[in-house]
């Protein structure tokens, strides 16, 4: 088992609410590393967004989410969570992105219980495909023995029109076949704002969308694992990219504010020039 996957797996079982954010392309990443997070959530929304100008509707395909994944620079034991959709397809599929995902360095892949294509966490036009498909770990390790890969099953429980069952359905439904019971190692609530605070069950280590905004302290005493922020770097940075183009339209210039862009030494820091112009110095001097 990688480094990276054991610090993955202490993490879980700490139980101490982990803040993930989530990355949408491989500077984000960088970032979230350099800032100290623990984790990087590779966001399947952020790529789809960031990459497409689409809404995350299902239009994110394996190929996609494993060209995210491959841009990111991994440094050490940092480990990397990446979000793989429904499986992209049936349970053939689901095996295959795994084993794929797996391959490419992942430390955990999250699959979610939708008909595909998936709806985004805001919507309530989603119905439920069979969630052992989904739970069940039907993707053994690529290498040989115990690889370590962790699968985070995440799934709706609130706002869904469930093929019978009526409103309370879901919450039945995930009772009865709770994703870490069919196989998974760690379970996802998505937008799942139902749950009265500090009733999180501790098989449940992260929160969804429309979860209310709890401290973390709450959230760890409660006995969640992680936290995921998915798209909070990505909003962030529609935000800055709108305040700074709004000044330059409405000045015609652009001050270099820090608070407005960042420095263009820090970008270039991020994108770890110095070692490539090193590197570029040693091989000119031969």
């Amino acid at each position: 088992m990688s480094d990276s996957r054991k610090t993955l797996r202490a993490l879980a079982e700490a139980r101490r609410a982990a803040l993930l954010p989530g990355a949408f392309n491989a500077l984000s990443a960088r970032l979230i590393e350099d800032l100290g997070f623990e984790a990087v959530y590779i966001t399947g929304a952020g790529v789809t967004n960031m990459s497409s100008n689409s809404p995350d509707q299902g239009f994110m395909g394996l190929a996609e989410i494993s060209r995210a994944h491959a841009a990111h620079p991994r440094r050490g034991a940092h480990p990397l969570i990446v979000d793989a959709d429904t499986g992209f397809g049936n349970a053939v599929n689901v095996y295959h992105a795994v084993r794929q995902l797996e391959r490419a360095g992942a430390d955990c892949v999250q699959l979610e219980d939708q008909d595909r294509p998936s709806a985004a966490a805001t919507s309530t036009a989603r119905t439920w495909w069979t969630p052992r498909r989904c739970w069940a770990r039907s993707a053994p390790p690529s290498m040989p023995g115990d690889s370590g890969l962790l699968v985070m099953a995440r799934r709706r429980c609130r706002g869904v029109r469930l093929r019978g069952g009526g409103a309370r359905g879901p919450l039945r439904r995930g009772r009865r076949r709770h994703p870490v019971r069919r196989g998974a190692d760690r379970g996802r609530p998505g937008a799942c704002a139902a749950r009265p605070a500090g009733q999180a069950a501790a098989d449940e280590p992260a929160l969804g969308a429309k979860m209310p905004v709890l401290p973390r302290e709450e959230l760890a005493t409660a006995g969640y694992g992680f936290v995921l922020y998915a798209n909070a770097a990505l909003q962030a940075a529609v935000a800055g990219m709108t305040r700074a183009l709004t000044q330059l339209r409405e000045r015609g210039e652009l001050a270099e504010d820090p608070a407005l862009v960042a420095p263009f030494a820090e970008r270039q820091r991020l994108v770890n020039k110095p070692a490539w112009d090193e590197l570029e110095q040693r091989y000119a001097s031969r």
